[in-house]
């Protein structure tokens, strides 16, 4: 389960790329019903998706070149440079920074050897996101990949994540929790991409899930806003029921209603 007592390989940090970040902030407003907030004027168009006040991720105006608009997940570091050094070192590569963002942290974007787009956080004044796990946050992280077994030999040298493979329908699951982790402190899962999505042109990717009360009402409402269903929803067993959507321009994300105790 995510947590904000972050230790280094938990997912920290998370943020919307975006070529409209206004129309993005009405539709996740309206969504989840965020509010956004400005760091300040020296921080340009990028704001803080909040909560009742706490911040669940940030929103900017997507500029990297051969991006296409997507969520970004950061991972936490105690030194994002020497972090960086194990990436290329493990055949992944940087595609910038480190950087210092004010007093905030140190950040560097990065890809995986499969294709894949992360990023991580070394924090100094900004800590991490204020909520996880709530409803209308960020309770999980999932990987795509066009080669989960590559994928998961590649973070598991970076970050050190302990890793347990688990049966998921058809599909194998792997189960990602931080060194030192317990079964209770999973953060998220790799799988395969699958057959449709490849075909379709996808690649490996980072997807978020967002804690949701209700996940079909949250799909009929994304529908009503412009945005799109990528899978369906589906039930899983002690999990709960779940479906990976798009905003309306095209950033893919996934809700879910997680499963009770005894469900």
């Amino acid at each position: 389960m995510l947590t904000t007592e972050y230790v280094p390989g938990s997912p920290i940090w998370l943020d919307l790329g975006s070529p409209d970040p206004s129309a993005a902030r009405d539709f996740y407003s309206a969504l989840f019903g965020w509010t956004v907030s400005s760091p300040g004027p020296e921080a340009g168009d990028y704001g803080f998706f909040q909560l009742n006040g706490r911040t669940v991720g940030g929103l900017g105006r997507l500029t990297e070149e051969g991006a296409a608009p997507a969520w970004a997940v950061y991972f936490a570091t105690e030194d994002a440079d020497a972090t960086g050094a194990r990436v290329q070192q493990a055949g992944g590569t940087v595609r910038f920074g480190p950087v210092d963002v004010f007093t905030h942290g140190r950040m560097s974007g990065l890809t995986d050897p499969t294709g894949a787009r992360f990023a991580v956080w070394q924090p100094r004044e900004t800590s991490g996101l204020g909520a996880v796990t709530i409803p209308y946050s960020l309770c999980w992280t999932e990987l795509l990949s066009t080669d989960p077994a590559a994928a998961k030999n590649f973070y598991c040298s970076v970050f050190g994540w302990q890793e347990q493979d688990v049966p998921f329908g058809d599909a194998a699951y792997t189960v990602l929790t931080p060194a030192g982790g317990g079964t209770d402190s999973g953060q998220g899962g790799i799988i395969q991409l699958n057959t449709a999505q490849a075909a379709a042109g996808l690649g490996s990717h980072w997807l978020p899930y967002f804690e949701v009360p209700d996940a079909d009402a949250t799909i009929a409402k994304a529908r009503q806003l412009g945005g799109a269903v990528r899978t369906p929803a589906e039930d899983a067993h002690g999990v709960g029921r779940f479906a990976q959507l798009t905003d309306p321009h095209g950033a893919p994300f996934a809700v879910i209603t997680s499963a009770g105790p005894s469900d």
